[in-house]
């Protein structure tokens, strides 16, 4: 044996012992923009931290949601960080399923966070997850459509307002709807966007005795407005667009209003996907007259540790350089500050270069601030949360009664039956769960 084969012998036995040694994070999250960005720039955080290694699993929200409660609830540890929403954590935290973030370094800066992000990601004062990018809801709109209709977006929009604008951009020879909403079935999806459409119609989920209230007039109208709306003035196929395939309706110029995420904003005024970026303005999310309640919302997707992953200490390194200020930086010098996450850290929006790339900036945090998911409702209600109802029970029950409503939208199904099946069954699991009496 030569001095040669020797020497390459022994490189290879220290590559491979370097490789057994690492730790690998799997690391589940949602297919969103700001999330494929972050894996294309993870290179930063691998060559800093040579001796872990990240695996990517990568989902559509409704799956996502679906399999991370599944490996949780069982303890299953498929998973070393779970992408998850502000609805989840403190549900889940107060179950013993997600690890307290108390490692993530002096530098990190939690005193940074907002406010209202930090409070609810905390139980008994502890952080159990740390937000990637959090958010409102709000009106995306073409400036360019509304001028060639002689139209002006009020500073506090009315739904009659929307609905006769929408009817009025609306162009089927030139494949331009004027309203672009989610229609895909899901307690995060199409629920999220119906849920603050009623409570600005002034409806809400359950009275003060948990008693479900599809039965009542708002649910009927809101509903109704919603469908008759989409019919008028909605893409075909609506029933099957969330979040992502309306961004790239819009993207495409095939919307003339959207109303949905603030973390929209960054995505269709930026020129390199957006073919109408230079032609974009935001409103607040509109109420219905005679109704003081925008339906705000307040979400933000976050990274938490699940109780049973085996590799805490690195899961937290990982948090830790994904949520940091650095990270905002580093997307910066990529691709522009106008693309960094939003709606997590009171620095960004004191950072003038942000505010100066971000027309959108002011929107979005005013939209932010206005949420009050304490409130959700003008009527008094015995849960928070603004899009959601922030029991465990809402998630089943959420998306039963996302489908029965995005049958609407199908074709499928009537208002009025998608109602009474929406109530008889809410009635029947929270009955079944112990909150009706």
């Amino acid at each position: 044996m030569t001095l040669k084969t020797i020497l390459l012998g022994a490189c290879s036995a220290l590559v491979l012992a370097g490789m057994a040694s690492a730790e690998t994070l799997t690391i589940a999250t949602v297919n969103n923009g700001d999330m494929i960005r972050m894996q294309g720039l993870t290179e930063d955080f691998t060559s800093k931290n040579p001796d872990i290694q990240l695996e990517w699993v990568t989902l559509e929200e409704n799956v996502l949601r679906e399999r991370v409660t599944t490996d949780i609830a069982t303890g299953g540890g498929q998973y070393d960080i779970l992408t998850i929403g502000n609805y989840e954590v403190p549900i889940w935290a107060k179950q013993g399923w997600l690890m307290e973030l108390n490692g993530l370094g002096d530098s990190y800066d939690v005193d940074d966070l907002l406010p209202a992000i930090r409070g609810g990601l905390s139980v008994d004062g502890k952080l159990y997850a740390a937000p990637f990018y959090g958010e409102s809801a709000m009106i995306m709109y073409r400036t360019d459509l509304f001028e060639k209709a002689g139209l002006k977006m009020p500073e506090s929009p009315t739904w009659e307002f929307i609905g006769d604008a929408a009817r009025k951009i609306t162009d089927r020879d030139a494949d331009i709807n004027g309203i672009c909403l989610r229609g895909k079935a899901g307690w995060g999806e199409n629920m999220a966007f119906l849920t603050a459409l009623t409570n600005s119609f002034g409806g809400r989920w359950f009275d003060e005795n948990w008693q479900p209230q599809f039965d009542q007039p708002e649910w009927k109208e809101a509903l109704q407005f919603y469908v008759d709306l989409m019919k008028d003035a909605g893409p075909a196929g609506a029933s099957s667009n969330g979040f992502n395939e309306n961004l790239t309706l819009f993207q495409q110029g095939k919307c003339g209003m959207w109303m949905d995420a603030t973390v929209a904003a960054s995505f269709v005024s930026n020129p390199k996907d957006s073919t109408v970026a230079d032609k974009v303005g935001y409103a607040i999310f509109p109420s219905k007259e005679g109704v003081d309640n925008h339906g705000h919302w307040l979400w933000s997707w976050n990274l938490a540790i699940p109780s049973s992953s085996k590799n805490a200490e690195a899961a937290q390194k990982f948090i830790s350089w994904a949520t940091s200020k650095e990270y905002t930086e580093l997307v910066a010098s990529k691709e522009g500050w106008a693309n960094v996450p939003p709606g997590t850290r009171t620095s960004l929006y004191e950072n003038e270069e942000y505010k100066k790339a971000a027309p959108f900036a002011e929107p979005t945090l005013a939209a932010m601030q206005a949420a009050d998911i304490t409130k959700p409702s003008v009527k008094p209600v015995p849960y928070t949360g603004g899009q959601f109802v922030a029991i465990p029970e809402f998630q089943a029950i959420g998306t039963n009664v996302g489908q029965l409503f995005s049958a609407v939208v199908a074709g499928q199904s009537s208002v009025d039956d998608a109602l009474a099946q929406a109530q008889s069954a809410t009635v029947r699991e929270m009955t079944r769960a112990g909150y009706i009496k």
